[in-house]
């Protein structure tokens, strides 16, 4: 329905006239006006989000200067920002920033080969016939490919002020949704691999406008860096002056697509670094699409601006777009890339992986065992020098089947004589070996991190210990890319505040696993008006968020060790709200992960039960006058009811003697008679009886 009423509002818009000569007259009654309203037919979504991509098909290329059947108006065309001059200069940027990153291509396809542990094809001596492939290198970058899955992150969105606290909640609760949309966990595992062979990963934060049936929704990608192009010698690509996306994309869907390229599709005018596949890819009839953004200050702020075209041809571009030309693609104004570098150097903004740190390693391990299996070859197999004169049939010989071997004339000792092997030095193993712990070593996978015993230590816990205590590395990484993530969660709530103009629904977990249905719009975090104060207009307020990144998934021994913990707060009776204040001042000593939260909760336990004391006090205050009052024992069934003991209700069902007597244990009774008085007066009266 909200579709529907955003396609009449604009329809109204556009012809006014129209809808006012068709608008029902007053001597239609409400009811008929109803009946008709109800019996019209409804669109249904898919014809409204038809409806809607139609018009903004139409309304892009319009500004792009062409009519509905695709062909460009030379009035328009003259009046464009963005036409074939500024394609012209676009491709040669983008040509200097392909011949800026050539050698970071050819380590990105170089390192893939030895990823594959294919990389006696990258190595020199590629024509000898053993060459042995060991997988240590594979086993390293697997080992901190699990590490990384480990600790699988989770945003918690933090407001800047208090009033903007439910709006933080709410969005720590959206946030996983779009993730889980996105198959994100899917996108985190292949970044976090690319990173670890080539040494940076890249995410792309998108606006989709075809999910949700036209509606849109954010698009989270994974940016493979061959395809990403910027300006050589930054280390942050914000600050790159113009930064291109290209991909290749078939003829004839470009065709379908955009009317105006047709016949004008062939052959790509660039040419893309491809990796080494193991099946036949075809190129042809491919052409390559360019995403062009760049950035520009306009009044003191930075607007992005975005461009898509084909060799020379305006698909879409902002600047031409009376929409877009000044307010840009993104009101956030960043680049919808974010970069997660392992090791960062110097003057690039891709650093180096485990590839580049352990690949010597490998090749002399491989170069070694080639070295190793060639005298192992060349010993085990029997070998024979024999004279030319010699007397022996070479080929019977040489024929294990054959039981009888000829010979011509006598047969003497020198006629063929066994070639001796010269045995290895174990010094040799001993050097591949000591190869093989350089790799573990210098790529930190330790024998420990894998559940290796070294040094005689067997015991679980001992083993846990120095597991933990050889991650340093995996945590290291860890927090790289907790970082990255928390950039990417800054731009996807950036997306939903300019987006979210129309009510989503989802399901989110609440407290206690319960599935909640929500329903968000960016109502809450666009730009807030002040109002008006003693005549000076106090401007907008804009709701800004912190992200913390917390692991959803932990390593075992995390887990372990938190739950022990928490079991360890338990037994000493930190969650006793009675011993609050004590529990607080050994917490604040303390540094463990997420400890504010369990402070936070602790005193919460503190202040609720000094208020429930408080609270008691009052009824039992109240219970004693009334007692008085009514002659009842309401303030001691109340007291018996504190401390967990059994009483008769209140009003009936009790010996009156028993209650004088447990009402007096309690402090008695004011008007009458103490029975250890009426006992005492009872007894001296028998003693001074002389019957």
């Amino acid at each position: 329905m909200a579709l529907f009423n955003r396609k009449k509002n604009i329809e109204e818009e556009k012809n006014p006239s129209q809808i006012a000569q068709n608008a029902p007259q007053d001597t239609i009654s409400p009811d008929e006006q109803l009946m008709r309203r109800q019996s019209a037919p409804r669109p249904t979504a898919e014809s409204e989000a038809q409806r809607i991509y139609q018009m903004q098909m139409q309304r892009m290329m319009q500004g792009q200067g062409m009519n509905a059947m695709g062909a460009m108006d030379g009035f328009k065309a003259l009046a464009q920002v963005i036409g074939k001059e500024q394609l012209q200069k676009a491709n040669s940027t983008l040509q200097r920033y392909k011949e800026g990153k050539a050698n970071l291509e050819r380590k990105i396809v170089e390192n893939e080969q030895w990823y594959k542990i294919r990389h006696w094809e990258q190595m020199r001596d590629t024509k000898k016939d053993v060459q042995p492939s060991s997988a240590w290198l594979f086993n390293s970058i697997a080992n901190k490919h699990a590490d990384a899955m480990d600790n699988f992150p989770s945003p918690n969105v933090l407001p800047r002020e208090e009033g903007d606290k439910a709006e933080a909640e709410i969005l720590t609760s959206i946030l996983p949704v779009i993730f889980d949309q996105n198959d994100f966990e899917e996108i985190y595992d292949d970044v976090q691999n690319y990173k670890l062979k080539t040494g940076a990963g890249a995410y792309g934060v998108f606006w989709d406008k075809s999910k949700l049936n036209g509606l849109g929704d954010i698009s989270i990608r994974k940016i493979d860096l061959i395809n990403l192009f910027w300006e050589s010698g930054i280390m942050d690509i914000q600050k790159s002056r113009n930064l291109f996306h290209v991909e290749l994309a078939d003829n004839d869907i470009l065709e379908q697509s955009y009317p105006q390229l047709q016949g004008r599709l062939g052959a790509a005018t660039m040419d893309i670094t491809k990796y080494v596949y193991d099946d036949k890819v075809d190129t042809n009839n491919k052409s390559i699409v360019v995403d062009w953004y760049y950035k520009k200050n306009v009044n003191g702020k930075t607007v992005l601006h975005y461009c898509k075209y084909v060799n020379d041809t305006v698909l879409f571009a902002t600047e031409n777009d009376p929409n877009f030309a000044e307010r840009g693609w993104y009101d956030h104004g960043l680049y919808p890339f974010v970069i997660d570098p392992l090791y960062k150097i110097e003057g690039t903004i891709a650093g180096f992986g485990y590839i580049d740190v352990g690949k010597d390693a490998q090749a002399y391990i491989d170069r070694g065992n080639q070295a190793i299996m060639q005298n192992m070859l060349a010993n085990a197999k029997p070998r024979h020098f024999i004279r030319t004169d010699g007397a022996v049939n070479e080929e019977e010989y040489a024929d294990l089947d054959n039981d009888f071997v000829h010979v011509d004339g006598t047969l003497g000792q020198d006629s063929i004589v066994p070639i001796q092997g010269k045995p290895l030095s174990s010094v040799y193993v001993q050097v591949v070996r000591d190869k093989i712990d350089e790799l573990k070593e210098t790529t930190g996978n330790r024998d420990v991190s894998n559940g290796g015993t070294t040094g005689g230590v067997t015991a679980a816990a001992g083993l846990a210990a120095m597991q933990e205590a050889g991650s340093k590395l995996s945590r290291d990484n860890n927090k790289k890319s907790y970082r990255a993530f928390r950039k990417v969660c800054l731009m996807v709530i950036e997306l939903i505040r300019q987006f979210y103009d129309m009510p989503r629904k989802f399901r989110i977990i609440g407290e206690n696993g319960a599935a909640r249905y929500v329903q968000y719009s960016n109502a809450n975090i666009v730009p807030q008006a002040q109002g008006v104060e003693m005549g000076i207009d106090m401007g907008y307020r804009l709701p800004l968020f912190d992200i913390e990144i917390t692991a959803q998934k932990q390593s075992p021994y995390s887990k372990m060790s938190q739950n022990e913990l928490a079991l360890q707060f338990y037994q000493a009776g930190f969650f006793e709200p009675q011993r609050a204040d004590a529990a607080l001042a050994c917490l604040d000593m303390m540094d463990f992960d997420r400890k504010h939260f369990i402070m936070q909760k602790i005193s919460q336990n503190g202040t609720l039960y000094q208020q429930l004391i408080m609270a008691q006090q009052q009824v039992m205050a109240l219970a004693s006058v009334i007692g008085e009052q009514n002659g009842t024992n309401y303030a001691k069934q109340f007291a018996m009811q504190m401390n967990g003991a059994s009483v008769a209700p209140i009003g009936g069902g009790i010996n009156p003697a028993q209650e004088v007597e447990e009402t007096e244990a309690l402090g008695g009774n004011e008007g009458k008679e103490s029975s250890h008085t009426k006992k005492a007066r009872q007894r001296v009266a028998e003693s001074t009886d002389p019957t």
